[in-house]
């Protein structure tokens, strides 16, 4: 039989393999299921088991959320919600020092809890902040990084695509992990704002331009509350997906299916914004990108199960837990394999590939999986604005115009704070577990 590898485990095989593959620029989700594939012939058994494995590993009710999220943020994008939440959040925010910027951020992260997913943010809400931002003097580099930053906080804040992932692989509660991971995207959000004093070359002068409002000349609470009733059923977005989540009225899967009506009700019956066209390109474009999701989904279930007939769950997380007695060294090691993984891969494949071998370590070590699950999510938001695979980066490069060298030079502030939040977030469980009411 011919081996790539002899004398190294089939296992082992795979996972060499899948590097090699991917270095090669062949696509995530090819390299996971040729890699998969052949350590299977290596093994023995027949190719006809894979597409068994295929069909258990995509046929899961949980996962039903991902197209249906994505549907949700592509059609809130594309029905004017965006931009009437950035009017109201310009307006509230006024003059405050850093103008656009504290919109941009606050902008991120309120549609990270529309969308749950971050290159759908930077596409939907990107053109709209980096213009306003450009006017209002910040650098376009620094403006694409902050949205590229605060999009990436998408698989963080819930309805977040990525818990939904990780809570699906590690058998944990959706909701928990959705309730957990609050606290923690707020306060990345926070550390976000700390670069804009930083960053600002010139004064607000073109700030009241940016957005022009009906009744420019009332007084502030006048255009505050007329901005606030205009945008006001995109605003309820996140407190009718959370509130009937917590409320116990649907379940994270639902609440999916529930934001696609309720987007399609706004843009028809509130805003009268929806077409036929409009909702055929949403549908079209949603397709595409949950096809892209669950392909990575539906191989790595050939790659997991792989991972289980060699045993390298075992292997690699004895091999972690032997390196040292102190958790915290552990704990560090996990995350800088998970930030140089989330360098060349995207969020799902890392989960699907490393979450295996490392959550067996944290049962062992008595962590709770959950704030485990908080702690991945933010990690993996920090490696989509990483090169050389950091795709809010592409997709902001896209959108501006410029070179992916630029836009990531202008994210480096904001990769430097998210670094800094997610040893925050380490350190302090109870940031992530305290709305739970098991504070750690």
């Amino acid at each position: 039989m011919f081996d790539l590898f002899p004398s190294v485990p089939a296992g082992t095989e795979m996972i060499i393999l899948f590097f090699i593959l991917i270095a090669l620029r062949v696509p995530v989700a090819f390299s996971l299921g040729l890699s998969a594939m052949y350590a299977m012939w290596q093994i023995g058994f027949g190719l006809e088991l894979a597409g068994d494995l295929i069909a258990t590993g995509v046929s899961k009710f949980s996962l039903l959320a991902i197209p249906f999220f994505i549907l949700a943020g592509t059609l809130m994008g594309s029905l004017g919600i965006a931009e009437r939440m950035i009017r109201f959040f310009r307006v509230l925010v006024g003059s405050t020092p850093g103008g656009m910027g504290v919109v941009g951020t606050v902008v991120c992260l309120f549609w990270g809890a529309v969308s749950g997913s971050g290159p759908a943010s930077v596409a939907a809400i990107g053109p709209m902040i980096i213009k306003g931002m450009e006017e209002d003097g910040y650098s376009r580099a620094y403006a694409a990084g902050l949205v590229c930053a605060g999009a990436a906080l998408s698989i963080v804040i819930p309805p977040s695509i990525g818990l939904v992932i990780y809570g699906v692989i590690a058998e944990t509660s959706i909701s928990k992990l959705f309730l957990a991971a609050i606290l923690p995207g707020l306060f990345m959000g926070v550390m976000m704002l700390l670069t804009l004093p930083f960053a600002k070359a010139r004064g607000t002068e073109a700030l009241d331009a940016l957005f022009p409002m009906p009744h420019a000349d009332k007084p502030y609470p006048v255009r505050l509350w007329i901005s606030f009733k205009d945008s006001f059923w995109g605003l309820m977005t996140p407190v009718v997906i959370l509130g009937g989540i917590y409320s116990g009225v649907f379940t994270p899967t639902e609440a999916a299916l529930v934001a696609t009506v309720y987007a399609l009700a706004v843009g028809w019956l509130a805003y009268g914004t929806l077409t036929i066209r409009g909702l055929y390109d949403s549908l079209t474009g949603a397709a595409a990108s949950s096809a892209t999701v669950m392909l990575v989904v539906a191989y790595a279930s050939l790659f997991g199960w792989v991972v289980t007939v060699e045993d390298l769950i075992g292997t690699y997380s004895g091999a972690l837990l032997g390196l040292s007695g102190n958790e915290m060294v552990i704990l560090l090691v996990i995350m800088l394999i998970l930030l140089v993984a989330g360098m060349f891969m995207d969020a799902v494949t890392v989960m699907f590939i490393s979450l295996p071998i490392f959550l067996p370590v944290v049962r062992e070590l008595g962590w709770d999986p959950v704030w485990f699950g908080v702690l991945v999510m933010v990690n993996l938001a920090i490696g989509l604005i990483t090169p050389p695979v950091g795709i809010n980066l592409y997709v902001a490069a896209n959108v501006t115009r410029m070179s992916i060298e630029k836009v990531a030079r202008g994210a480096l502030p904001f990769l430097v704070v998210c670094l800094l939040g997610l040893a925050v977030i380490g350190l302090y469980p109870q940031l992530s577990l305290v709305l739970l009411g098991q504070p750690q």
